[in-house]
C-alpha cells in the first residue's frame, strides 16, 4: 500500500464521509472514511477534473 497522506473526513450527511488523499509521487486518493484501503486512485489532475464537474452539476442526475 503506498504511502498515504489522508485529508481529515469530509462528511455531507451523517455517516455519508469520504478522505481524500495524496502520495509523494503525485497520485491521489478517494475513499470511504474508515475504508481507507479500498480507496479509488489517478492522478491528481483526473480527481481536480472529477471534483470540478460534480460541482458544476453534471452528476446531478445520479441524484
Amino acid at each position: 500500500m503506498p504511502d498515504i497522506a489522508w485529508e481529515a473526513p469530509y462528511c455531507a450527511e451523517g455517516n455519508n464521509c469520504f478522505r481524500l488523499g495524496t502520495d509523494a509521487d503525485g497520485n491521489a486518493y478517494i475513499a470511504v472514511a474508515g475504508q481507507e484501503d479500498a480507496y479509488l486512485t489517478d492522478s491528481r489532475e483526473a480527481l481536480r477534473a472529477l471534483i470540478q464537474d460534480i460541482k458544476a452539476g453534471k452528476a446531478d442526475h445520479l441524484l
